[in-house]
């Protein structure tokens, strides 16, 4: 384990400026490599990736993950599932259901932040599988206990092909499970899960942050039956 972090920081080194912070989930302590600066990102962006707005959100940590960890870890209790994260980035939300016991597959549009995951998974001693996922153009046949994404109801055009996603990854007697900061956005995906038989739960989770709350929804997908 320790040879193949070694390796990894070389080689996320030799490309990027990187910081090591600490976290606590919960009563959790967890420590995540990032880009020290994702802006710095922006001056490295091709034409392509501007021209399809792919724009290096992978490289933060977004706040609605942490929430999700936690209630992962705490309410959840994931233990011999089988889970698939969607956006995963650098993985907060899937290093913390591997944690507590769940066999994860961390999926990421951006293939550079898949060695960040392993990384984080292994610096926190736990496995996972990770791969690289359009939730465009969803290739995998396998289906999954669990569907996890993380502050991902961002954009409209997202909408559709987010819940197509979970649609075909999701066991049928499954769970997504999705966080988002509170954005109107999100009313439109819930309406459009409930269109295509879904029943969606929810609760609000408050995340504290420089001394200001933060609330942050968790919604709860599960196909009607």
């Amino acid at each position: 384990m320790q040879s193949r972090l070694d390796e990894l920081h070389r080689l996320l080194a030799s490309a990027y400026n990187l910081s090591l912070a600490t976290y606590f989930i919960g009563a959790h302590r967890f420590t995540f490599l990032s880009v020290a600066n994702s802006y710095d990102l922006l001056d490295s962006l091709s034409e392509a990736c501007i021209k399809d707005e792919i724009m290096p959100y992978w490289a933060e940590i977004w706040p609605a993950s942490f929430v999700l960890a936690e209630y992962i870890l705490e309410d959840l209790c994931p233990a011999g599932k089988r889970c698939i994260e969607l956006g995963a980035g650098l993985g907060v939300v899937s290093v913390a259901a591997a944690k507590a016991g769940a066999s994860v597959l961390a999926t990421d549009y951006v293939e550079e932040a898949l060695p960040f995951i392993e990384f984080n998974a292994l610096s926190n001693g736990t496995t996972l599988q990770t791969a690289q996922l359009d939730w465009n153009h969803v290739w995998l046949n396998e289906q999954f206990d669990l569907v996890f994404a993380a502050d991902v109801l961002y954009e409209r055009r997202n909408l559709l092909p987010i819940l197509s996603a979970i649609h075909k990854l999701l066991k049928a007697d499954g769970k997504a499970i999705l966080a988002t900061p509170q954005r109107e956005i999100a009313s439109s995906f819930l309406a459009l899960s409930r269109e295509n038989h879904f029943k969606v739960s929810h609760l609000t989770k408050p995340l504290i942050i420089l001394g200001k709350t933060l609330p942050i929804d968790i919604y709860v997908l599960e196909r009607e039956h």
